[in-house]
C-alpha cells in the first residue's frame, strides 16, 4: 500500500528547544505546520535535572521547561508527531521531500532542528553492556543503582550535572575524566566536589569494561603512569560529547569539517528555502536561549520565503 503524501508549509526536524520554538512562531503566522521528532520530545535537555540560565526561571528541569514550550507550540497551532523515523530525504531548491516510516510530506520549506547525538563509549564492549550497566540518561536509568557504585564518564557540564543528580541513588561516584580539569560550569563543580560520596579520577581512560549478565567491573588506565587497574562498577553513565545528527542531509545540504551544517546567523542553508537551527549547525555558541533564537530566525525566514515566492518573487 502506497503511504500518503501530505503537502505542508512548513516541517520543522526535531522537536528541541529549535525546533519547538520554531513551531510557535510558524503556527502563530498561520503556517501549515509539522514538527517531526523521532524520540521523545525535548532532545538532550529533557535529561537536565537543574537548568538555572534561561531567562524566566531561577531554576527548572528539563522535563518541565520542555513542556511549557510544547505546550505553547501546540496551543499555537502546530502539529508534533512524535516517534516517526525519516528513512530518506531530498531537498532542492524546487522541491524537498521527507519520508518517514508513515508518510511522504513535501513541505514548501523545512528547518533542520535534528540536534545532536551523544557519543558511545568507545570500548568494544560497549554494545553488549548497553542497557545492562552503561547508559547515557541519568534521568531514565539512575534509579536502577540505589545503594551502588557507579561512574560517570566526562567533565563537562552534562557529566557534572548528571553525576549531581546521580548523587541521590548511589552511594559512591567516580567521574573518570581524560584531561586534568573539569570544564563544567563552576557552580556544579562546587557542589560535585563537596559531596565527599565522589572521587574524581583524572587523565584516566577506560580500556575495557567486564561482567556476566552485566557490568561489574572497568579496566582503567592512568594516562600519565601507564598504571591500569580494574575498577569494581555497578553502572557507567556517559557524558563525552555529542555529534550532529546531520547523516541524512550530507548529500543535499553543505557541512563543515564537524559535520555541523553550514548555516549562518540567518540559519540559511546552500539550498533555498531549506534552515539549519539549533546545535546542529555551525556556530561558536550552543546554549538554550542561542536555539530558540535560532528556532525564531529560522521560523520567520521560513515565512518570509513562502510569501515571496507565492507573490512570484526571486528567492
Amino acid at each position: 500500500m502506497a503511504k500518503p503524501q501530505k503537502v505542508l508549509d512548513l516541517l520543522i526536524i526535531g522537536a528541541g528547544i529549535a525546533g519547538l520554538t520554531a513551531g510557535i512562531y510558524a503556527a502563530r503566522m498561520k503556517l501549515n505546520t509539522l514538527i517531526l521528532e523521532d524520540a521523545l520530545i525535548g532532545g538532550q535537555i529533557i535529561d537536565a535535572y537543574g537548568i538555572e540560565n534561561y531567562p524566566g526561571f531561577h531554576s527548572i528541569k528539563g522535563s518541565h521547561l520542555i513542556e511549557k514550550i510544547e505546550e505553547q507550540a501546540l496551543h499555537a497551532g502546530a502539529k508534533i508527531d512524535e516517534f516517526d523515523m525519516i528513512i530518506a530525504v531530498k531537498l532542492t531548491d524546487a522541491e524537498k521531500t521527507v519520508e518517514t516510516q508513515s508518510t511522504i510530506y513535501k513541505p514548501k520549506t523545512v528547518i533542520i532542528a535534528a540536534g545532536m547525538d551523544r557519543r558511545k563509549l568507545p570500548v568494544v564492549e560497549e554494545k553488549h553492556f548497553r542497557g545492562r550497566g552503561i547508559h547515557y540518561c541519568e534521568l531514565c536509568d539512575g534509579h536502577l543503582y540505589q545503594g551502588k557504585t557507579i561512574a560517570v564518564v566526562g567533565g563537562g557540564n552534562a557529566a557534572v550535572d548528571a553525576a549531581n543528580f546521580l548523587d541521590k541513588y548511589a552511594k559512591k561516584i567516580y567521574i573518570i575524566h581524560r584531561s586534568a580539569a573539569l570544564t563544567a560550569s563552576i557552580s556544579s563543580q562546587e557542589k560535585l566536589k563537596n559531596n565527599p560520596k565522589v572521587e574524581i579520577l583524572f587523565n584516566t581512560n577506560i580500556l575495557k569494561a567486564s561482567g556476566e549478565l552485566s557490568l561489574e567491573s572497568i579496566l582503567i588506565e592512568d594516562l600519565l603512569t601507564k598504571e591500569q587497574r580494574n575498577l569494581a562498577l555497578d553502572g557507567i553513565f556517559v557524558n563525552i560529547g555529542v555529534v550532529p545528527k546531520t547523516q541524512l542531509y550530507k548529500s543535499d545540504i553543505e557541512l563543515d569539517a564537524a559535520l555541523h551544517i553550514k548555516a549562518g546567523e540567518t540559519c540559511e542553508t546552500n539550498i533555498k528555502g531549506v534552515f539549519a537551527a539549533g546545535d546542529i549547525r555551525t556556530k561558536l555558541i550552543r546554549q538554550l536561549t542561542t536555539a530558540a533564537a535560532d528556532g525564531t530566525v529560522a521560523a520567520l525566514l521560513a515565512e518570509k520565503y513562502i510569501t515571496q515566492k507565492e507573490r512570484g518573487n526571486q528567492v
